[in-house]
């Protein structure tokens, strides 16, 4: 019940950020080793039979991977245009597109009836992707207009991202009844862990908040949006079954926001690490609300 609260805690600790941000500021410099946290926890909850899984449907992963890389990114950077968006705000609806899909996607996909060993596949492999895609992405669309650090984001990748994974993976196939023990307490330290990085951006941003963040938060919903109707529409298009159709949708609509903020927040400006603040939030919203409506359908209905 606590977990399913998310969006809740999000707010409501944004809000304090935003009245109080004298008590967040200051914890600028730990975004990046919460991230880790964050991405430890997705480990450990992976194991090499995961990954291995993926041989099992090739065509839905490469698929829904493709998507997720192409239709994510576009529309990101169209809607940030469409907007008017500064530079800045051009940048962190950019990273949010470029960035792979959330561990937020296997919980909705789960409650959604969806195919949960594919969701859980697809996030690791894009993980693992997005390490390379994303700073080429990034530097691709708005490199020739901003100094993009293509390299030190790449480093910082790996360092944020592949290898906390790895570590959480290795030991949860070679210790794994360790890992047992306290596999309850992971969803709530990545929670609470990514709440408090999304009140730090929140903090760190307050004094421009109301003058944009009505249009940041309308863009990124238009861009959740996209992502979640795409990502079905597709592969319903090429046929695929409910569940996989299901599953893909959240993997491309629901991005690892908490990443896109903290790269922006490294790399770029704490304006730039808003729109995956706000995403963090609204996605948990959506992704509840559509696992919902889902959950309560037939798998073999044709349509939505």
């Amino acid at each position: 019940m606590v977990v399913q609260l998310f969006p809740l805690w999000a707010v409501l600790l944004s809000c304090c950020a935003y009245l109080f941000p004298d008590l967040f500021v200051s914890f600028k410099s730990n975004i990046v080793p919460l991230l880790m946290v964050i991405m430890l926890s997705m480990g450990l909850t992976l194991q090499l039979d995961d990954f291995r899984k993926v041989l099992t449907n090739r065509k839905a992963v490469v698929v829904g991977v493709i998507l997720q890389f192409l239709v994510m990114p576009i529309s990101a950077y169209g809607i940030a245009n469409i907007f008017g968006f500064s530079l800045e705000l051009v940048i962190g609806m950019l990273l949010v597109g470029s960035v792979a899909g959330g561990t937020a996607s296997n919980v909705m996909c789960y409650l959604a009836k969806g195919d949960v060993a594919l969701s859980v596949s697809m996030t690791a492999i894009s993980t693992l992707i997005g390490v390379v895609l994303t700073p080429l992405l990034v530097s691709a669309f708005i490199g020739q207009s901003v100094n993009v650090p293509t390299y030190s984001m790449f480093i910082s990748l790996l360092k944020i991202v592949l290898v906390p994974v790895a570590v959480g993976v290795l030991v949860n196939t070679f210790a794994n009844q360790l890992v047992r023990r306290v596999e309850g307490l992971l969803p709530y330290v990545s929670m609470f862990t990514i709440v408090f990085i999304i009140a730090i951006v929140v903090a760190l941003s307050a004094d421009k908040l109301s003058t944009i963040g009505f249009s940041v938060a309308l863009a990124v919903i238009l861009h959740n949006s996209l992502g979640l109707i795409l990502g079905y529409w597709v592969t319903f298009t090429l046929g695929f079954d409910q569940k996989v159709c299901r599953t893909i949708a959240f993997e491309v609509g629901l991005q690892n926001s908490g990443l896109a903020s903290a790269l922006a927040i490294k790399y770029f400006t704490p304006i730039a690490a808003l729109p995956g603040s706000l995403f963090s939030i609204w996605h948990n919203i959506s992704g509840s609300l559509l696992a919902g409506y889902w959950s309560r359908r037939k798998e073999d209905l044709g349509k939505v």
